[in-house]
């Protein structure tokens, strides 16, 4: 039996630490969902259209990772998707309350689905997309961030204020 899972985020940007978990999961499971979140409530950085292209770019030689878009509620798109495990990542235990209310929350609601937390590399123990746009933002170097591919998309995004 095939375990399908799915790694959901809004990866604005993408950052190593993502992409670290991406493809330790990769390794994990038969096949992995990179699950763009869709969400018209935040002002995003990035289109989503630009987060699925960007991590295509970083992750597409991986043979078993497909990358979507989704909107609405994840255990709903998790069981479009036919698969049975949501992968989050944990950066410290400040990350715990919160993933875990979720996890809880999704099983719950869909009892036939499992949550699986991945710890991250502690390289990337403070690594937040937060962190990343903030030292973009004020033309600072992210090469130790973010992939190298889409150092230039990020800066182009805050080249205008120079």
């Amino acid at each position: 039996m095939m375990t399908r899972a799915v790694y959901p985020g809004s990866f604005d940007p993408i950052t190593n630490g993502h992409e670290d978990i991406i493809r330790r999961a990769a390794g994990i499971f038969d096949e992995l969902v990179v699950a763009v979140l869709n969400n018209s409530s935040k002002n995003p950085l990035f289109t989503v259209e630009e987060k699925l292209d960007m991590i295509n770019e970083i992750v597409g030689d991986l043979g078993n990772v497909e990358v979507k878009a989704f909107d609405g509620l994840l255990v709903d798109f998790v069981h479009k998707e036919n698969a049975g495990v949501i992968v989050r990542g944990m950066r410290a235990v400040t990350d715990f309350e919160y993933e875990l209310q979720w996890a809880q929350t999704n099983r719950v609601v869909s009892p036939d689905l499992d949550t699986v937390f991945l710890t991250t590399n502690l390289k990337y123990s403070y690594l937040s997309s937060s962190v990343v746009k903030e030292i973009a933002r004020y033309h600072g170097d992210i090469s130790q961030f973010v992939n190298p591919c889409i150092i230039d998309r990020i800066t182009g995004k805050f080249s205008a204020g120079r």
